[in-house]
This record gives C-alpha cells, sequence and structure tokens, in this order.
C-alpha cells in the first residue's frame, strides 16, 4: 500500500500516527510555501499546525485524492487567510506577492469572477492550459504560481539560468493569456 493511502488509512482510524507521518513527509513542504508568503518561520509553523489540524478533523468523512496536492492547497489557504487576517498590504515583498503582481495582468479581475461556477470555469481552463504545456514548462510554472518558489530557486532545481527562468514564465504568461480570451474568460 502506497504511503499516502497508508497516511489516510491511519487518519480514518483516528491514529494520531498519520498526522506524525504527514508532519515528517509533507511537513517541510508545506512550512516552505507558508513562509514564502506569510515571509515570517513562526507564522509559516502556525499554518502548518493549523494544517494539521484541519487534515485531523475533515479525514474523515473526507478522503483526498491527492494527499499532498489536497496539503499543498490547505497550506496555501491558510496562510493567505492569515496574512490577510494580519492585515498585510498585499505587496509585502513576499514570494507569493511577487508571484501574484506577475500573473495579475493575465488572470481576470476579481470582478470578473463573481460566482462560484465562473470560478469554476476559470479553473478548468488553466488547468487545460497547463495540460498542453511541455513538462518542463509547466514544471517552472507550477513552482512558480503554485508552489510560489523564489526565480533563483526555480532556475537552480531546473538546470537553467535566471534570465530563462523569466523569458520561459512571461512566455507562458503571454500564451496563458491569449488561452483565456480565446475560452471567452478574460
Amino acid at each position: 500500500m502506497p504511503a499516502d493511502d497508508e497516511i489516510i488509512l491511519l487518519l480514518q482510524q483516528r491514529n494520531e500516527e498519520g498526522i506524525r507521518r504527514i508532519r515528517d513527509t509533507y511537513g517541510k513542504l508545506c512550512e516552505g510555501i507558508a513562509y514564502r508568503i506569510l515571509g515570517g518561520r513562526e507564522d509559516a509553523e502556525e499554518c502548518v499546525n493549523d494544517v494539521l489540524l484541519t487534515v485531523w478533523n475533515s479525514i474523515p468523512p473526507k478522503v483526498p485524492e491527492h494527499l499532498q496536492a489536497y496539503l499543498i492547497t490547505l497550506a496555501q489557504r491558510g496562510a493567505i487567510n492569515r496574512l490577510k487576517a494580519a492585515g498585510r498590504q498585499k505587496r509585502g515583498g513576499t514570494y507569493f506577492a511577487q508571484a501574484l503582481d506577475e500573473l495579475a495582468e493575465v488572470l481576470p479581475s476579481d470582478g470578473y469572477v463573481e460566482s462560484e461556477v465562473e470560478q469554476r470555469e476559470l479553473a478548468r481552463a488553466v488547468n487545460n492550459f497547463l495540460d498542453g504545456l511541455a513538462p518542463d514548462v509547466r514544471r517552472v510554472f507550477m513552482q512558480r504560481y503554485y508552489l510560489s518558489l523564489p526565480l533563483r530557486d526555480i532556475a537552480e532545481e531546473n538546470g537553467m539560468n535566471l534570465s530563462s527562468v523569466k523569458m520561459s514564465l512571461l512566455r507562458t504568461r503571454k500564451k496563458l493569456k491569449a488561452y483565456l480570451k480565446e475560452e471567452g474568460l478574460q
């Protein structure tokens, strides 16, 4: 049985070992995401604790298809909510804020995405767009805009120079903008 399935089974049995395994396996990943959004180690650690509590309270009855993606989403949402609650400015200098600024001109404004149906359509379109990208381009895009990694880290992890990463992201954002326009979502 794969490790994630074992963790979910432990959680369904209300066994705290499941939480320990999540912390061991995904704790650093979730903390890194929260840190890049919040900009502080202590806030990131608290966010991870909130993620673990949410997981404990949600499994069961929920059973995520992809545990890692579920945890990443919880960490991102938790950190964003924490950022909003703290009343910090969007342009607080975190990697997350920088990544959002880069995507601001590509994604439709909040005024457009008013209903849940429109949000789902936008998510579907972005997922379809990502599915059509070459794996290396998709990886760079996801590292920047899903994991909020700094550009230098992306370059290092992918064996690229910094200008190549910037150019790849610029081209991908332009393609995404054109795709969303074509789909009538911009």
